[in-house]
């Protein structure tokens, strides 16, 4: 079963996504208003079970960000074999991995456009694969990590390339441009280590394959990203944490290619589904 969220009437809908359209189920759960306080409650399976011989409410989806009201995402980066080696900055393997903030207003939904701001033309695209936390907790051992994880979706980690050097130790202004980014199209509830173990992730670009790699290759795995995180924080049902983005961004081609409008951007996470989005450019 998958489940998201989409707009209807200007309304915040949540329920099942099947191949014919949604279900919207917020309205027979009414002691979770939207699909994160599900989440929270570890109510997937309820909610699958209210969705079972259901008919489809919502033909055609007009999806928002699968968690618009998420409080906490964090982001893995340099998480790849040769993602350090791109930056051509002479530096070592880093130990430890690098981490930093986005924020839901930086996100919109599948088959949406990203928008890339009048400030700048470097907007560019991270396939990665990311992980909703359904069980909190601190120190969370490495064995014991897959067990608090509630569901999968694909992030398109849209970042604005310049803004990432305006300061010296902080990417955070190039990574949360309003409706840069993407997350969805919706959530797998996770209930096999293979979905993660097997998965793989591919960003095509106008059908062009720009990244490809296997979860498997993280050089920070996601069992070690739970335990280092939750080693300094407490995390939370509903966190969501963006695992790393494979090589072959469009900064670090040779030229450069950055999203433009009229661009189609896919991430594909075999295990999990297609996140879909076009470009365009903010118009006010």
């Amino acid at each position: 079963m998958r489940f998201g969220t989409w707009s209807d009437n200007g309304q915040s809908v949540y329920g099942a996504i099947t191949d014919a359209g949604g279900i919207a189920l917020n309205g027979q759960a009414p002691q979770w208003p939207t699909l994160l306080d599900a989440v929270r409650a570890g109510g997937l399976e309820t909610l699958e079970a209210l969705a079972a011989g259901q008919s489809v409410t919502h033909t055609e989806l007009s999806y928002k960000m699968v968690l618009p009201n998420a409080p906490r995402i964090l982001c893995v980066g340099v998480n790849f074999p040769d993602r350090n080696a791109e930056y051509k900055d002479g530096s070592d393997q880093p130990k430890y991995m690098s981490l930093f903030p986005r924020f839901a207003s930086g996100f919109t939904g599948h088959n949406q456009a990203l928008i890339r701001p009048p400030e700048s033309p470097q907007l560019d695209y991270e396939g990665e694969v990311a992980i909703v936390i359904g069980k909190g907790g601190r120190r969370i051992a490495q064995i014991d990590a897959y067990d608090h994880i509630a569901a999968l979706t694909i992030c398109n980690e849209g970042t604005i390339r310049d803004w990432v050097r305006h300061a010296k130790f902080n990417v955070t202004q190039g990574k949360n441009w309003d409706k840069s980014a993407a997350m969805g199209p919706w959530l797998v509830p996770f209930t096999d280590p293979r979905q993660l173990d097997d998965c793989r992730i591919i960003t095509r670009v106008n059908g062009e394959v720009r990244q490809d790699d296997v979860v498997a290759r993280m050089m920070h795995p996601i069992r070690r990203q739970i335990e280092y995180i939750s080693t300094f924080m407490t995390l939370l049902p509903g966190d969501i944490i963006v695992t790393g983005t494979p090589t072959g961004s469009g900064a670090r081609l040779d030229p450069p290619k950055y999203l433009v409008p009229g661009d189609v951007v896919e991430v594909e996470a075999t295990t999990i589904g297609t996140l879909r989005n076009t470009i365009a450019d903010e118009t006010s």
